[in-house]
């Protein structure tokens, strides 16, 4: 039996192949829920604008109203990812849930 070697990105960029210890987009989208404390405000909306960059692409939706303070927040930190490749977004994704983890560690 042949296994496939896959070439990942460990957080920072650093190129490794088969890298066992390099979370994977989907981990990291599970570890991020799964944090001992809650991060702050700024650091969930940097994970939450990441996440839709990387999943998405960029923003498609009309911005809320001016009353809809989480849903603006929301909405911004989603749009200043606009130009950001998938793939780009996926990375650093990975690497911003990385630094939480080791922050707040895991349940």
């Amino acid at each position: 039996m042949q296994h496939a070697m896959q070439l990942n990105l460990k957080p920072g960029g650093e190129k490794c192949w088969d890298c066992s210890a390099v979370p994977t987009f989907e981990q990291a989208a599970e570890d991020v829920k799964n944090l001992k404390a809650t991060p702050s405000d700024a650091d969930l909306l940097e994970v939450y604008g990441l996440y839709k960059q990387a999943t998405v692409g960029d923003c498609n939706t009309d911005k809320p109203g001016l009353l809809d303070f989480k849903g603006k927040s929301k909405w911004e930190a989603w749009n200043g990812r606009k130009g950001m490749s998938q793939d780009d977004a996926k990375q650093a994704y990975i690497a911003k849930v990385a630094k939480l983890v080791e922050q707040h560690g895991l349940k």
